[in-house]
C-alpha cells in the first residue's frame, strides 16, 4: 500500500522520517485503513518531501490531509467535471497537479509532494475503505510497504471483528525473513483478531552497518469466517443491514461450458502459446460430469466438434491434442463465433445431450478489438445479449493491454458475468487457470433473496445468476421500521445440484453494544458505509447498461452517494490545495481509475503526470536519450516515436511558434570516444530557448543555465538547487536533476540532466527536453516536436511478425502514406532519472520519414538562437 517517502536533491540526514503507521480496522469484511507518515526537515533551508502510497484498486480513497506546522490541509471530494475545470485552470496558470496512476495488477499509486520549511515537520494522512471479497474461501487484506529507507517508528496494526466467528487468520509478507518472522504478532479469539508488525530501526536494516531496509514488499492478512448451513449472517446496525450468504458443504452443480478463443494474428507468439498451455490444463481438470466445446475465431470461426462433449478422459485427451494444433491467422470476428457458441449450448439443452439443471456458461478470450463491420461494437453487444436472453453466463478475458476491456466489460455484465484482465507476463497461464478455478464450481444458480414486503428499501442486487465455491454473496439495504426488526423474516431460493434449494430464517437484531462490544474494532457507521460502497459499485455497473435514461439515473445516483459519503470513485475527484510556498500554490487532484483506464495507461504510458484521465489538453511531447522523440496522442490512446541520426554538433529546431514568439533549438553532442566500426551515438547537450515578445534568451547546457532577460544576465549551475522568479520567466533548478522553465502566462518546459560518471571512457552528460503545456501554443507552431502539438490523424492496422522476433510490425496510414512501423518502448525520465518509465509506442523508421513534414535536414538551423 505504501511507498512512503522519496527525497530528491537532499541527503538522508536532512529529511528524517519519524514515524510510519498503517492502521487497518476490518469489521464484517469492510476494511477501513488509515496510513500516517510524519517527517522532519532538519536542514536550514526548505526542502521538498515526496509522499507515495499504493492502495488496492478496489478501494475508495475517503480522505487525504497534510499537517504542516500545525495547520491542516484537507482534501475535498468534488464532482469530477468540476475538479477537471479546476485542474485545467491550475495547468494553464503554470501549477502542477498531483497524480494517481496504475501500479501493477492490483494496486494504484497516489503521489504528492510538498515544500517543507527549515526545521519544520509534515504529517501525511491517507484513508481508504474497501469491501473485502471472498475468493478461494478466504478474504485478503493486502498492504504494500516500500519505505525505501529506515524509519524511526514503523508499525502495521490490523484489528478484525467478525460476528460470525473467525475460522482462521494468517499473516505473512513477501519481505519477511526468518529474523523478522517473530515480529509478526497475531492474536485470535472467537470473533476478534489482532495482527501487528513493528520492527525497530536496527531490525529493519539489511545488515548491521547498512542503511538499506528489509521492508520492501507486500504484507498480507488472510482469514475466513465460520459458515453454518442456513440463511447466512445478517447484521443490522442503525437502520442498515447487510446479509452475507455462503452456506457450507453444498455439492457443485455440473456445467456446460463453451470456450471461445481468439486466434487472430495479434495473438502471435507468447499469448497464443500461453493460452494453449492454460486451456490444455483447464480441460484436464474438467469434472467428468461437465460438458464442453471449443471454438476458435479469427476472420472466421472453427469448432473442434459441432456439439458439446462430455468431459470423459478420452474426449479431454482429444481436445487437448486439438488445442496444440491451433495457429494464429486473420482478423477478429468475435460476434459470429460467440453467437455460434450460444446456439451450441441451446442445442445441447434441447436435444437432451446433458442432464437438466446444468449451469450454462461461456468463457470468451480475446486480445484485441472485434471487427466492426458489418456491426458496430454496441450492435455486437446487443446481438449477443438478445441471443443469450439471460440464460447463459458469459465471462470475458481481456488478454493484454491491447484488448478492448470496456467492450468486454459491458458484454460480460449484460450477460450476468464479469471480465478479468490477463496480463502479458510469464505467469499468464497461471492467471488464466486462476480465473477459471474461481468460476469452475457453481454451487447454486438463480439465487434469489426475499425480504418482507414494506420493510426494506434501497436494496442492493438481490438476484444472482450463480454462487461459486469459495465465494460469497452480499446483499445490503435500509430498514423502513426500526421498531419491527425482530420480525425480519428472510427467504433464499435457488437451484441446486439435484433439486431446488430453499431456506428460510429470521434475523435477530441486537443492540449495537451487544454485537460490537469493543469500540476499537469498529469505525463509525460501518454498515451504512458498507451499504453505500456496495450500492455505488452496482450503480457504476448499471451506468454502462440499459436505456439512456437508466444510464443517466444510475450515474446521477452513484455521483450523489459518492459525494455524500466522501468516496473518490470514477465519478468524483479529491482536490487538495497545497500550502502557498516560495515557489507556487499547487493543486493536487486524485482520481479513481477504472480498469479500462488502467489498461490504457499501462499500455500507452500516459499515466503519472496528470491526476486527471488522459486528456487531449495535457499530453506530453519530449526528446531524450539517443535522441528519441516521443509523441503522446491521448485522443488516439497511443504514442509514436522516432530517432534522429546526424553528426555531433548539429542544431535542430524543436519548436517554433511565430505567434507566441517562442523558439526552442537543440544541439547534439557525441560520445567522448567512438569505437571504430560502431554507430556514432548522439544526444542533446545544449538547448536554446527564445521568447521574443519578452526579449528572453536562455542557454541550457550540461554544465550551467544562462539567462538574458531585457539585458540582465543570470547564471545558474546544476550543482546548486535554486529558484528564480523573473518578470516574464520562472526557473526552478532541482540539484543535478532537472530544470523547470515556466514562461509567464504561457508554456512550461522541463529539462532533465542525465549525469554520467565523469571518468566513463565513452559517454558524457546529456539533456532531455519535455513540453508540458503544448495546448497553449498557437496553431502555427512547428518544429520536430511542435508540428505534433495539436494532434495527428493516423491509423494502425493489424499487427504481424516483424524482423525482430520479439516485436510486431504494423502498417500505419498517415499523411497519405503507408509506413511499416514497429511496436516498441522508449523511456520517460521525469519520475525516475536513472531508470525511467517505459512508454509503449509505434516506432517510425528512417529518421521519422513519412511522419515528419518534409525531411530531417529541413529542421537543421545555423545557430542556437536561429530559425534558419
Amino acid at each position: 500500500m505504501t511507498r512512503l517517502l522519496k527525497k530528491r536533491s537532499v541527503s538522508s540526514a536532512e529529511i528524517e522520517v519519524q514515524s510510519v503507521k498503517v492502521d487497518c480496522k476490518v469489521t464484517s469484511r469492510f476494511a477501513h485503513t488509515v496510513m500516517t507518515t510524519k517527517a522532519l526537515n532538519k536542514a536550514n533551508v526548505s526542502q521538498e518531501v515526496f509522499f507515495e502510497v499504493e492502495l488496492p484498486k478496489t478501494s475508495f480513497i475517503t480522505n487525504f490531509s497534510m499537517e504542516i506546522d500545525g495547520k491542516m490541509y484537507t482534501g475535498v471530494v468534488k464532482e469530477k467535471e468540476k475538479a477537471q475545470q479546476q485542474y485545467q485552470r491550475a495547468v494553464s496558470s503554470g501549477r502542477t497537479a498531483g497524480l494517481v496512476k496504475a501500479s501493477g495488477r492490483k494496486m494504484e499509486k497516489f503521489s504528492v509532494s510538498v515544500n517543507v520549511a527549515a526545521k519544520s515537520s509534515v504529517t501525511f494522512i491517507l484513508t481508504h475503505e474497501e469491501l473485502l471479497q471472498r475468493r478461494f474461501s478466504k478474504y485478503e487484506l493486502m498492504i504494500r510497504v516500500k519505505p525505501k529507507q529506515l524509519v524511526q517508528h514503523f508499525e502495521i496494526v490490523a484489528d478484525i471483528y467478525e460476528p460470525q466467528g473467525i475460522a482462521f487468520v494468517d499473516a505473512y509478507g513477501t519481505f519477511i525473513t526468518n529474523e523478522l518472522l517473530p515480529l509478526v504478532d497475531k492474536t485470535v479469539t472467537d470473533k476478534k483478531a489482532h495482527v501487528s508488525f513493528s520492527p525497530t530501526l536496527d531490525q529493519q536494516r539489511k545488515c548491521t552497518e547498512c542503511d538499506g531496509t528489509l521492508i520492501d514488499g507486500d504484507f498480507f492478512i488472510t482469514y475466513d469466517v465460520n459458515r453454518p448451513h442456513d440463511i447466512g449472517d445478517i447484521q443490522i446496525v442503525n437502520g442498515y443491514f447487510v446479509h452475507f450468504f455462503a452456506p457450507a458443504n453444498l455439492p457443485r452443480v455440473p456445467k456446460m461450458v463453451v470456450f471461445v478463443i481468439d486466434n487472430s494474428y495479434s495473438m502471435v507468439g507468447n499469448k497464443m502459446a500461453q493460452t494453449k498451455e492454460a486451456l490444455g490444463t483447464i480441460l484436464g481438470e474438467l469434472p467428468e460430469d461437465d460438458y464442453f466445446a471449443i471454438i476458435v475465431f479469427s476472420t472466421t470461426f472453427v469448432v473442434w466438434r459441432p456439439y458439446l462433449s462430455k468431459a470423459t478422459e478420452e474426449n479431454v485427451k482429444e481436445a487437448q491434442e486439438y488445442v496444440k494444433t491451433i495457429e494464429v491467422i486473420g482478423g477478429t470476428e468475435l460476434h459470429d463465433a460467440t453467437i455460434h457458441g450460444v446456439e451450441m449450448l441451446y442445442a445441447a439443452q434441447r436435444n437432451g445431450t446433458a442432464p437438466k439443471n446444468m449451469v450454462l456458461m461461456m468463457i470468451l478470450l480475446t486480445d484485441g478489438q472485434p471487427n466492426q463491420y458489418p456491426r458496430s461494437l454496441p450492435e455486437i453487444q446487443e446481438s449477443i445479449r438478445k441471443a443469450i436472453d439471460g440464460n447463459i453466463t458469459l465471462f470475458g478475458l481481456a488478454f493484454g493491454n491491447d484488448a478492448d476491456y470496456g467492450f468486454l466489460d459491458t458484454l460480460s455484465k449484460q450477460n450476468n458475468g464479469i471480465v478479468r484482465r490477463i496480463y502479458e507476463d510469464s505467469d499468464a497461464p497461471l492467471q488464466l487457470k486462476g480465473f477459471y478455478e474461481e468460476v469452475s464450481s457453481p454451487l447454486l444458480s438463480e439465487v434469489n433473496f426475499h425480504y418482507p414486503d414494506n420493510t426494506v428499501n434501497s436494496l442492493t442486487r438481490s438476484h444472482f445468476k450463480q454462487l461459486f465455491n469459495g465465494s460469497e454473496i452480499m446483499v445490503a439495504g435500509r430498514l423502513d421500521d426500526l421498531n419491527d426488526i425482530n420480525n425480519f423474516d428472510i427467504e433464499v431460493s435457488a437451484q441446486g445440484f439435484d433439486n431446488n434449494f430453499e431456506i428460510k430464517g429470521q434475523a435477530n437484531a441486537q443492540k449495537w453494544d451487544t454485537i460490537f462490544p469493543d469500540d476499537e474494532y469498529i469505525f463509525g457507521d460501518f454498515t451504512e458505509r458498507l451499504w453505500a460502497y456496495l450500492t455505488i459499485q452496482e450503480l457504476l455497473e448499471k451506468k454502462d447498461q440499459g436505456t439512456p435514461e437508466e444510464k443517466g439515473n444510475a450515474t446521477a445516483d452513484a455521483l450523489s452517494l459518492s459525494l455524500k459519503y466522501n468516496f473518490v470513485t470514477p465519478l468524483t475527484s479529491m482536490v487538495v490545495t497545497k500550502p502557498e510556498d516560495e515557489f507556487n500554490n499547487d493543486i493536487l487532484i486524485a482520481d479513481k481509475l477504472t480498469e479500462e483506464e488502467r489498461g490504457k495507461l499501462q499500455r500507452y504510458g500516459f499515466a503519472g503526470y496528470s491526476a486527471m484521465p488522459v486528456s487531449s489538453h495535457a499530453p506530453t511531447y519530449y526528446v531524450d536519450g539517443d535522441p528519441h522523440f516521443i509523441i503522446e496522442l491521448p485522443d488516439k490512446n497511443d504514442a509514436l516515436c522516432f530517432n534522429i541520426d546526424d553528426e555531433p554538433g548539429t542544431i535542430f529546431n524543436l519548436v517554433r511558434d511565430p505567434l507566441t514568439g517562442i523558439v526552442v533549438n537543440g544541439q547534439t553532442i557525441g560520445d567522448k570516444k567512438v569505437v571504430p566500426g560502431k554507430k556514432v551515438n548522439t544526444y542533446f547537450g545544449r538547448f536554446g530557448i527564445i521568447h521574443e515578445k519578452f526579449d528572453v534568451r536562455m542557454t541550457v547546457s550540461t554544465k550551467e543555465i544562462s539567462v538574458i532577460e531585457k539585458g540582465k544576465h543570470v547564471k545558474l549551475f546544476w550543482a546548486e538547487a535554486a529558484t528564480v522568479k523573473g518578470p516574464n520567466m520562472d526557473l526552478q533548478v532541482n540539484k543535478d536533476r532537472s530544470l523547470t522553465v515556466t514562461l509567464r502566462n504561457s508554456v512550461k518546459f522541463l529539462i532533465i540532466l542525465h549525469k554520467v560518471w565523469e571518468r566513463h571512457p565513452y559517454h558524457q552528460d546529456y539533456l532531455g527536453f519535455y513540453t508540458l503545456d503544448s495546448h497553449l501554443f498557437s496553431s502555427n507552431v512547428h518544429g520536430l516536436l511542435g508540428q505534433f502539438y495539436h494532434g495527428l490523424e493516423f491509423k494502425v492496422g493489424e499487427p504481424f511478425p516483424g524482423k525482430d522476433p520479439n516485436k510486431v510490425d504494423a502498417i500505419m496510414s498517415v499523411k497519405g502514406q503507408e509506413l511499416v512501423v514497429t511496436r516498441g518502448f522508449q523511456r520517460d525520465f521525469r519520475q525516475d532519472v536513472k531508470n525511467g518509465e517505459q512508454v509503449p509506442c509505434w516506432f517510425i523508421h528512417n529518421n521519422g520519414t513519412g511522419l515528419l513534414d518534409g525531411v530531417l535536414t529541413d529542421y537543421i538551423v545555423s545557430g542556437l538562437f536561429k530559425t534558419i
